[in-house]
């Protein structure tokens, strides 16, 4: 048996966080246990956990502090309330079944404490480990989360420490703004007038981009830490260099012309991949998007029907996005935005032609009311927001 656990409860500074395995005495975790009560670090000394002075619970248990301990005070919330909460979850958790009570001898237990320097409350500090101790024991025997709780919580959830998620494509439909401005501070006061939403994405438009460099992406992040920004460089050469320079720069995604050398898109979506943001390939003035997509090995993560500024006058050309969507295989997506002369009246008629991002520029930079023209796009999304904030004990 090799099974591992982990559990955070608790409000600072005494907050607990447990990380634990449980495995067999005569296997690896048997092993790392007398490896562990062996082998002292300063600081860092493991004790075995008590119920009270000479009765340890079973499973037998290894205590391994996280942080430093660094005088007598520290010492003695390890040495006291942490230690036998820690046993008493254990044998707690024989008593209720969580353990079998026939295993107890031949199992043993590792578990890494966490106590805030700042921590004062014995009480507090008892309590939150017990419980984070006995939650913890509870998920590695039944093997929590499984493979399918990772991949349904892993987009959906926001880290307490971080304080802000980054965001991924995985729930359509989402609205696009294409920040068309040249001046950074106008950029800035429009950024900080739209409203959070999940399904909001900001684009730094080529003009800005070309004004102020790509560390307007850091000018972005200090009014909005969590967007998802993308970088419109409309690469046309030195594809895989123009995108490492997109991902250096923090942006979530980078925009290439479709008008570029194939040897240019092929490299700029493998370095995509290779530095993890998406490639948005823009079909800005390409004739047949078609043709340019079947002529790649591998398919960017975005393909963006453009219709130009200039040529508004045009009618949209949506016709292919459901063929374009077809050519994904072996289980991928691929998702169409639709950019030029997207207003609120036609938004729902883009949304039935199949596409997954709409992107306005300046009928929502432009308004006189930014926040209020974003919420009536956002409504024609038909779009439930994502709870980002179950960090918790709450599955």
């Amino acid at each position: 048996m090799f099974l591992i656990g982990e559990a955070l409860i608790g409000k600072e500074p005494e907050i607990a966080h447990i990380d634990l395995i449980i495995g067999d005495k005569d296997g690896p975790v048997g092993t790392a246990f007398a490896n562990g009560l062996t082998q002292l670090s300063a600081g860092h000394t493991p004790l075995l956990s008590v119920i009270r002075p000479n009765l340890p619970p079973k499973p037998s248990t290894l205590i391994v502090p996280k942080v430093t301990i660094k005088n007598m005070e520290q010492a003695a919330q390890i040495f006291g309330p942490a230690q036998t909460a820690v046993a008493k979850a254990v044998a707690d958790s024989v008593e209720d079944g969580i353990i079998p009570k026939n295993k107890a001898e031949d199992l043993v237990v590792i578990v890494s404490v966490f106590i805030h320097p700042k921590a004062r409350d014995y009480d507090a500090i008892y309590r939150y480990n017990y419980g984070a101790t006995k939650l913890a024991l509870q998920r590695a025997m039944v093997g929590f989360p499984d493979i399918q709780k990772v991949l349904y919580e892993k987009d959906r959830s926001t880290h307490p420490v971080m304080g802000f998620r980054v965001m991924r494509l995985w729930n359509p439909p989402y609205l696009q703004v294409a920040f068309d401005l040249i001046d950074m501070e106008e950029a800035k006061r429009v950024l900080a007038e739209i409203p959070e939403s999940d399904h909001i994405l900001i684009e730094v438009g080529t003009p800005l981009a070309k004004k102020v460099g790509v560390q307007v992406i850091s000018e972005m992040r200090v009014v909005r830490p969590g967007a998802f920004i993308i970088l419109d460089l409309k690469t046309l050469d030195t594809g895989n260099l123009e995108v490492r320079l997109a991902a250096d720069a923090t942006a979530d995604a980078v925009v290439i012309s479709g008008l570029a050398p194939q040897k240019t898109l092929e490299l700029a979506i493998s370095e995509a991949r290779k530095t993890s943001i998406y490639s948005i390939v823009d079909m800005l003035n390409v004739s047949d998007p078609l043709e340019i997509l079947k002529e790649l090995p591998v398919l960017p993560d975005v393909v963006e029907l453009h219709r130009a500024i200039d040529m508004e006058d045009d009618a949209h050309n949506w016709r292919n996005i459901r063929e374009i969507k077809a050519m994904a295989k072996d289980g991928k997506t691929v998702l169409v935005a639709v950019a030029g002369g997207i207003r609120v009246d036609n938004v729902k008629e883009a949304l039935a032609s199949g596409a997954d991002i709409i992107v306005v520029g300046r009928a929502i930079t432009r308004s006189k009311n930014v926040s209020d023209t974003t919420e009536q796009f956002l409504a024609g999304l038909e779009q439930m927001e994502i709870d980002q904030y179950r960090i918790m004990t709450d599955f």
